[in-house]
């Protein structure tokens, strides 16, 4: 492989390198449709479905939303291993357009009810169960190990840029064209991220287990129970942060019932809150590698400072003061993402890494369920900004449990790493 000009390294990753730019905007389409399904369907069931209970319907939504990526982990890490990388985004891509265009047409044809709304959302979440661990896993296989940062940065932008697109049109879509449209949105996106990635080629032949049987010398793939036993440091680590995710990750269902609630607002200002999150997603994640300090300590003081932003809205009830403080969460998000994804990247063996990205899925995901259900239920008998205080609240024992993790200035599990490469000029995007 030919050694890129210095004009060429100052190109982002995503032209450069065209096969990871086009499946990273295939990953954006998806993530996009997704968010902005959930988002459009939450604002739908709160402000027009017939339910009596807006809060606890919405937060049974998101549940069912998550259940996939936790249920099927073990599923989705064989597949992974199993199957062509680039068939298993194209098929999961095309099957969620699927089931989106037929909602669309059951939609337009009658009164929907809210359990289609369920199954759609469960079909859908199943398909992005597959495609977003399966592009992690990706990764190393569309760029190279210089890159690994730079191609993690947008990777991981690609969920404030869905939360930025997505998030802002879903509630605006319902207002506007109703379920139906939200519908063909979402098919539209899909069927055009099933395309892309159609046309690109990966590094490695077609039938990743086969290559692995090929290569005598590569490790064997261990089960989840003994991945995550062998790397101490790790599972610390995605304990920690599942945690916070309990209480991080019910702001979708907590900005809806605080707009309409406390702020009175319509869609417009769903979208907006949602657009200061993702906007903030994605300056972290362009900028969080360079972020200084190891991933431990900036781990917890990223988690320290989304406590006291969430704290905020619970005490201000100001739309302009609950933006900024979106923004300052959403960032320390994005960093978050950066610096722990791209270590995890290094430090897991190559033969482990389709459970490993699975498993992480799930133990991250596993808690949003129940975040969603509690703060659902919580939110039609508690103030939406007493949610908010709770929400801070939470997050201390998870930044203090990060910042005092055995082993985290040197992990056990990198003997002797080298040290990570300098953000290309790629990142000059960042």
């Amino acid at each position: 492989m030919t050694t890129p000009t210095v004009s060429a390294r100052r190109l982002p990753l995503v032209l450069r390198n065209r096969a990871f730019g086009t499946v990273w905007l295939g990953q954006v389409l998806t993530q996009a449709a997704v968010r902005m399904f959930q988002v459009g369907i939450s604002w739908w069931l709160i402000s027009d479905a017939p339910s009596g209970d807006g809060g606890f319907a919405a937060g049974l939504f998101m549940a069912v939303s998550t259940l996939p990526a936790v249920v099927l982990a073990p599923l989705v890490a064989r597949a992974i291993a199993r199957f062509a990388h680039r068939s298993l985004l194209r098929t999961a891509a095309g099957g969620a357009g699927a089931a989106a265009a037929a909602l669309a047409v059951w939609a337009g044809a009658s009164e929907l009810p809210v359990a289609a709304a369920y199954a759609a959302a469960l079909a859908l979440a199943t398909c992005q169960a597959f495609f977003d661990p399966c592009l992690t896993t990706s990764v190393p296989e569309l760029v190279d190990d210089a890159d690994i940062e730079a191609a993690t940065g947008f990777e991981l932008s690609t969920q404030s840029l869905a939360s930025l697109g997505g998030a802002l049109l879903g509630a605006l879509v319902v207002d506007a064209a109703g379920v139906a449209g939200l519908a063909v949105g979402c098919a539209a996106a899909y069927a055009t991220a099933a395309l892309l990635i159609a046309t690109v080629r990966f590094r490695t032949a077609e039938h990743p287990a086969a290559d692995a049987a090929a290569g005598g010398d590569q490790a064997p793939r261990r089960t989840l129970r003994q991945l995550l036993g062998s790397m101490p440091y790790v599972r610390g680590i995605l304990l920690c942060f599942t945690a916070a995710n309990l209480f991080t990750t019910a702001v979708f269902v907590v900005m809806p019932l605080y707009t309409a609630s406390v702020l009175h607002g319509d869609g417009g200002t769903v979208a907006l809150l949602e657009a200061s999150l993702g906007v903030g997603t994605l300056v972290g994640s362009f900028t969080g590698a360079r972020v200084p300090g190891r991933p431990a300590v900036v781990g917890t003081a990223c988690l320290g400072a989304m406590a006291a932003a969430l704290a905020i809205p619970g005490l201000i009830a100001a739309w302009p003061v609950i933006a900024g403080s979106l923004l300052l969460t959403g960032w320390c998000v994005g960093v978050i993402g950066v610096r722990f994804v791209a270590l995890f990247q290094r430090l897991v063996p190559a033969a482990d890494k389709p459970a490993f990205f699975a498993v992480m899925q799930a133990v991250l995901g596993a808690t949003f369920p129940v975040a969603s259900l509690l703060f659902g239920f919580l939110g039609d008998h508690l103030s939406a900004q007493t949610l908010c205080l709770i929400q801070a609240a939470g997050l201390v024992p998870a930044a203090l449990a990060l910042a005092l993790l055995p082993g985290h200035s040197r992990p056990a599990e990198a003997p002797d790493p080298a040290p990570a490469p300098e953000p290309t000029p790629a990142g000059g995007t960042r």
